[in-house]
């Protein structure tokens, strides 16, 4: 009945489908297995993709060929660039999307990928010959063979939903929750630890009360998540979303539901996320304030259901709804259903190597909340790598690894390996060193011509990356050797508060002033408009920002140069830290357990010291 596969992808969430067209379109014959073909890549919690930081991961997936961004432009509602008040660095793209076009959109892909088949049925067991992954079993107890296996299976495995005193086996709302592979994995010695994360009340939207909220509407200037091309949605068609606060009213009664609380009773063994907690969380640790943001989210295009963002929640039913009728425009509030918490397993990923194949099982690659993640964003960049990496193991090819100066993902991948986490991680801008070269910006000119040569992305976007490079070089040339006249532009300078000029001056160096902008020089001066008309906007952009902070820039990539050189030196594969008794005792545990390829991880391990390199050097001859 099954033919033998070089790939089988077990969950259809947001790493499973990247990871699966990623291996598919490299080559690779992928089956893709979830417990339910009509939820492919479903948004089980708020309906969105970027924000801060994880716009970027975004951009990066699609900047090397993946579907993430593809989709969200083609589902999206509403299109906000956030903390545009700052640096370019702080730039992160977030849509609204409709959350059924979106999950409509990600399958149509998929089926209009080749080398993907499809599958319904659970994975209860993997097959495993000599510490090496050969297939799965699954519950209607088929045995079907591949050369590696993808494991997302997200909240699945062994996940208990809980509602107030209430709790029942489940791994998302009416569905079942997942068992046997935990159980498999730790008697080939892995670790398994808890989790839990939450969601908030859906509602009808036909019941709030928008006047008493602040509207939020998306931006005029629409850029997207695609570097192929412009998403479809117009400024004037966005929908909106709308902001309102908890207040003293509303917490008093949430604190009576806190008796029966799951969370403060003992319940929920797991550890939830530290920047994403649920409401009652919030009016325990921020005891000091009065009131909390919530923002009232539409689902879809044609959907009266509401997300209501902030207040997500495990307590009764009845709680929740008490609560919520407290709050401006919610008086009249009617549940779609109520929010819920959900634990489940995850493996800690100091058991992955960088490539995310498990260091105990050959061939089997972990990707998305299994690894301790928590968001769409997240798991979908582990998805694409652990879809690449899939692919290249099976071909007997190098791994493909992504450095932290290189991308947020290889942050979040080196974050995850080399100092693992006990909390749902979520990716944060201030989590990259290298953020002034990771912009949301040039996603396309890191990334793509790497994943060209994988064959991954495709000739059309190496061609748009060309033409955007070719463009920057050209506008920085000639802006180097335009120079422009005081009575040209003294009143644009006049007009933004900056001093005047006395003599002319190349276009370049006026750019370095605060409040410059190149549109607005173009805009002054003929010859620049006539000989940069035929440019788009994001190449204008990119060219901005190249002089605005080249000082920056270069001052970073020298950073990089003298980090890379510790990440040149390799650590011997059979290196016996016992054997240094100079070594801390810390750092020989963490170093033995991780088992750092070069001196560049070792020295990101948490609990090695900058003295415990040292000593490595010198043993190891440097």
């Amino acid at each position: 009945m099954f033919k033998n596969y070089d790939i089988i992808v077990v969950g259809a969430g947001h790493a499973g489908c990247e990871a699966a067209a990623a291996a598919a379109n490299l080559g690779s014959k992928v089956l893709l297995i979830t417990m339910n073909l009509q939820t492919i890549a479903q948004m089980s919690c708020n309906p969105a993709m970027g924000g801060i930081a994880k716009g970027q991961l975004v951009k990066e997936i699609d900047a090397l060929g993946g579907y993430s961004g593809i989709v969200t432009d083609k589902s999206m509602i509403q299109f906000r660039m956030l903390n545009r008040s700052k640096g370019p660095a702080m730039w992160s793209p977030r849509a609204q999307n409709d959350r059924m076009l979106f999950a409509a959109t990600w399958r149509e892909m998929l089926e209009n990928t080749q080398n993907v088949d499809f599958y319904q049925d659970t994975v209860n067991q993997l097959i495993i010959e000599k510490e090496q992954v050969k297939g799965v079993i699954t519950g209607l107890g088929h045995e079907i063979y591949s050369k590696s296996v993808v494991l997302t299976n997200g909240t699945f495995l062994n996940g208990i939903i809980h509602i107030g005193e209430k709790n029942f086996i489940g791994g998302r709302v009416a569905e079942k929750a997942s068992f046997g592979i935990t159980e498999q994995l730790l008697n080939f010695g892995f670790e398994s630890a808890r989790l839990k994360t939450g969601t908030p009340p859906r509602i009808d939207g036909r019941s709030l009360d928008y006047s008493k909220m602040e509207e939020q509407k998306g931006d005029e200037d629409i850029v997207g998540f695609s570097y192929l091309e412009k998403p479809n949605l117009k400024p004037k068609n966005q929908k909106s979303c709308w902001i309102t606060y908890t207040n003293s009213a509303v917490h008093d009664t949430l604190k009576t539901g806190f008796e029966s609380s799951p969370m403060f009773q003992g319940r929920i063994q797991g550890t939830g996320p530290r920047y994403c907690p649920s409401i009652e969380d919030k009016i325990t640790r921020f005891s000091e304030r009065d009131r909390h943001q919530l923002f009232v989210e539409p689902e879809g295009w044609n959907t009266i259901e509401i997300y209501v963002n902030g207040f997500s929640t495990s307590l009764s039913e009845e709680t929740q709804y008490q609560a919520l009728r407290l709050v401006p425009g919610f008086e009249n509030c009617r549940f779609f259903r109520p929010g819920y918490a959900i634990e489940y397993d995850f493996f800690p990923p100091t058991q992955l190597n960088f490539n995310l194949e498990t260091k105990n099982i050959k061939n089997l690659f972990f990707a998305g909340q299994i690894n301790g993640t928590t968001g769409y964003e997240e798991a979908a960049c582990q998805g694409i790598m652990a879809g690449i990496n899939a692919h290249q193991i099976t071909k007997n090819l190098d791994a493909f690894i992504l450095k932290r100066s290189e991308a947020y993902i290889g942050v979040l991948i080196d974050d995850l390996i080399n100092k693992g986490t006990d909390e749902p991680y979520r990716m944060f801008t201030s989590r990259a060193e290298h953020r002034t070269l990771l912009r949301q910006d040039n996603a396309d000119l890191r990334l793509t011509e790497k994943s060209f040569k994988l064959g991954l992305a495709k000739e059309n976007r190496m061609s748009l990356v060309d033409k955007k490079s070719k463009g920057v070089v050209f506008i920085k040339e000639l802006l180097s050797k335009t120079s422009i006249e005081p009575n040209v532009i003294n009143d644009y300078l006049v007009s933004i508060g900056a001093s005047i000029i006395s003599n002319k001056q190349k276009a370049d160096q006026l750019l370095l002033r605060p409040g410059v902008v190149l549109q607005s020089l173009i805009k002054n001066d003929k010859n620049l408009s006539v000989n940069l008309s035929d440019y788009d906007e994001d190449v204008i952009e990119q060219t901005e920002i190249q002089i605005k902070y080249d000082t920056y820039i270069e001052k970073e990539k020298e950073m990089i140069e003298k980090i890379n050189q510790l990440e040149d030196l390799l650590i011997p594969k059979e290196f016996n830290y016992e054997k240094i008794n100079s070594l801390s005792n810390e750092a020989k545990q963490k170093l033995k357990k991780i088992l750092p390829q070069t001196l560049g991880q070792a020295s990101r391990i948490s609990g090695v010291n900058p003295s415990d390199i040292q000593i490595l050097m010198l043993f190891m001859g440097r």
